[in-house]
């Protein structure tokens, strides 16, 4: 019997205008928020004061976007990114239309948005995601657009035997 461990996509399975849809969501609790905001050093009164947050535009209190983001980006993980990503090279966009609230429900969806081989790390390739969460009521609640860089199917095989000790696919040609 051989054992198949569950990764994300490498860069060669990632198609530009695909949408991956991530499940299940997530449902956003009071304990997140608060936990979420204290290990961050938020003090914000916003996330954490229900009293104060009532006499605020929205009348109870919002999530912490940064939680939301987290969450967001944390869906498409396990589907997309996981043990095939090299790095998060950054962040070109986010934004929050609408608010997220204790009980909500964030559900994710990525679009990748433009790929291309690294120019400067043979075996990996830039890859533009556009993940987007939605609420249970499937109001948009964040968009964010984010670079990364992914292995390749044949650098990630030449790199786990480079660690291993092994042969490379270089080292085999050599005579």
């Amino acid at each position: 019997m051989r054992d198949e461990i569950q990764h994300g996509f490498y860069f060669d399975d990632l198609v530009e205008d695909v949408r991956y849809v991530h499940r299940p969501g997530r449902t956003l609790t009071e304990a997140d928020n608060t936990l979420f905001s204290a290990a961050t050093m938020n003090p914000q009164a916003l996330h954490l004061d229900a009293a104060w947050a009532a006499g605020q535009p929205f009348g109870k209190p919002l999530m912490n976007s940064m939680l939301t983001l987290a969450t967001l980006v944390g869906l498409s993980v396990g589907h997309l990114t996981r043990d095939t990503i090299v790095a998060n090279l950054g962040f070109e966009s986010i934004r929050f239309p609408a608010p997220m609230f204790a009980g909500d429900t964030l559900y994710g969806a990525t679009t990748v948005v433009t790929r291309r081989p690294s120019s400067s790390r043979p075996g990996t390739g830039i890859v533009t995601l556009e993940h987007v969460g939605t609420n249970q009521d499937d109001a948009v609640v964040a968009v964010a657009r984010r670079t990364v860089m992914v292995w390749t199917r044949d650098g990630h095989e030449r790199y786990v035997a480079e660690q291993a000790g092994g042969p490379t696919a270089d080292a085999a040609e050599e005579p």
